[in-house]
């Protein structure tokens, strides 16, 4: 089973003015993405506003996706959401539509307890073939439920095609005991794009990372460094991945991934209501910062 690796990039969703998916710019985002040298296309999960889109619109969106990136490199569909059903549901188009694989996210909102996502996981995991691979993925902080290693771990027991974890949240106590399960063959893959670097070291396989649909460079320069063990370089190219992500507020407001694509040429509309796109002076400062970014990263990344 194919799995997760290097530097996987979570598209944003690009909307017009009137909330509707434009499709012809998710396929100018995802050639630019390619052209940079990520690894995996991860559409349609925090970063890609998943809790704002209908069933139909996820499933075109993953469609064009799949499409676009014609197997030159991964695509794994983030198909959680709030009904069950229409996770199982999105969960068997990504395999029918010739995704490499799926991500689903925890629960939401409402708590939900071990036993609960444990057998949400296993009817989720059973519902497509045995050999279609599963990442879970655990926000804690935005789904409200926080998926135990223990849980995880049963899970992975129950169903062998989920292989790995996606982890959102800078507790390495908790990589280390995911990195444990399985014997140590249980791929994790953090969320959190400051800690890409540590994160390799700790064996981890890559990172889901939100600023890198916008500026991937550093990021692929990380991966780079380290599989040629130049730590030094990956040491500085992850200080830089970390100012940019600094200025696009490490991920907590989508605006700012995609007034930065904007700025480097690719429309990546607008977000969609009731969150708004930045605008007015703080627009105009952050374009400034770009500007300096833009320049970082074209002076210290070939």
């Amino acid at each position: 089973m194919k799995k997760l690796y290097g530097v996987i990039s979570a598209m944003t969703t690009p909307f017009d003015e009137n909330g509707k998916v434009q499709l012809d710019l998710v396929r100018e985002h995802a050639e630019f993405l390619i052209e940079k040298g990520v690894h995996c296309l991860y559409p349609l999960g925090t970063t890609g506003e998943m809790i704002r889109l209908s069933v139909e619109e996820r499933k075109l969106v993953a469609e064009e996706v799949i499409k676009v990136a014609n197997g030159r490199v991964n695509v794994f569909i983030h198909v959680g959401a709030v009904l069950e059903e229409e996770v199982i549901e999105l969960a068997k188009h990504a395999h029918e539509s010739g995704a490499d694989g799926i991500g689903v996210v925890t629960p939401i909102f409402l708590h939900a307890n071990h036993r609960e996502m444990e057998e949400f996981f296993v009817k989720v995991a059973t519902s497509v073939p045995k050999e279609f691979p599963i990442y879970l993925y655990n926000i804690p902080q935005c789904a409200a439920n926080d998926l135990h290693p223990e849980v995880a771990e049963n899970v992975q027991k129950r169903c062998k095609n989920v292989i790995g974890i996606k982890y959102s949240y800078a507790d390495f106590h908790r990589v280390n005991d995911y990195l444990a399960i399985n014997d140590h063959q249980y791929s994790v893959v953090p969320g959190t794009d400051q800690l890409f670097l540590p994160a390799l070291a700790m064996g981890c396989d890559g990172i889901v990372s939100g600023v890198s649909s916008a500026f991937p460079e550093p990021f692929v320069a990380v991966y780079n460094a380290f599989l040629e063990k130049d730590f030094d370089k990956a040491r500085k190219y992850q200080r830089i991945a970390n100012i940019i992500c600094k200025e696009l507020k490490e991920g907590s407001n989508m605006s700012y991934f995609k007034e930065a694509l904007k700025y480097r040429g690719i429309n990546a509309g607008s977000m969609k209501t009731p969150q708004l796109d930045i605008a007015g002076e703080e627009l105009a400062k952050f374009k400034k910062r770009l500007a300096e970014l833009t320049q970082l990263v074209s002076e210290h990344i070939a």
